[in-house]
């Protein structure tokens, strides 16, 4: 059975590697741990056969390692939308929330969760939910920042790391699903002017770096 510290390693890999392989720095500043620690808990995971691991190379995960990580994925995800659906949580808090719980629960629970909310597709974020054999769509959405001006979009996915900025977008109705009008960014990487209904923001390169958006044809 895998402890906490080997699911939030197996998981940090994941979400960092995206099929490449990731270097013990990244995982240590995303997990906020010593770089020796790391090192350590690489070549146990290699061991275990959860990753393959080749020093100052990086690590990459092996299919159990990757089939691990999926469960991870799928279980903090299915805890974020109970908590923001059912809880009536606020979207800014439920990832701290879920990465406390995701190693509490049990499989049955996770899935009378999934049951409960019918199967979603995505947590409140907009981040694909692994479906329960490890499959996940997840389509690849530029960053608004990347969005030629004038253009209309539609927001699918937002970063869920910063919980001040999550509130200022909830704030201001950046959420998937929403419709953006992008227009005009500022020269010198300066900030991206957008309107959604009939709000006009002036988004810093920053903020508009972790919105992630779709072309939307406009008649």
């Amino acid at each position: 059975m895998a402890t906490q510290s080997i699911e939030d390693y197996i998981k940090a890999i994941f979400q960092l590697g995206d099929g490449e392989p990731v270097q013990t720095s990244a995982i240590a500043e995303r997990l906020d741990v010593r770089p020796a620690s790391v090192s350590n808990m690489m070549r146990r995971l290699a061991k275990l056969e959860l990753i393959d691991y080749t020093p100052y190379r990086g690590a990459r995960l092996t299919r159990d390692g990757e089939a691990l990580a999926r469960r991870m994925v799928r279980r903090h995800r299915l805890i974020e939308r109970f908590l923001n659906e059912v809880l009536d949580y606020p979207w800014e808090e439920v990832h701290d929330e879920a990465e406390r719980l995701e190693h509490a629960v049990s499989a049955r629970f996770v899935e009378a969760v999934d049951t409960l909310l019918e199967r979603p597709e995505t947590d409140p974020h907009g981040a694909p939910i692994p479906q329960r054999d490890g499959t996940m769509n997840e389509p690849r959405y530029a960053s608004l920042d990347q969005i030629q001006a004038p253009a209309r979009v539609t927001v699918r996915r937002v970063r869920d790391g910063d919980a001040e900025l999550l509130r200022y977008f909830g704030r201001v109705g950046i959420r998937p699903g929403a419709s953006v009008d992008v227009i005009e960014q500022s020269e010198h990487e300066g900030p991206l002017s957008v309107r959604i209904g009939d709000r006009t923001l002036h988004l810093g390169l920053p903020a508009a770096r972790g919105v992630y958006v779709e072309p939307k044809e406009v008649n």
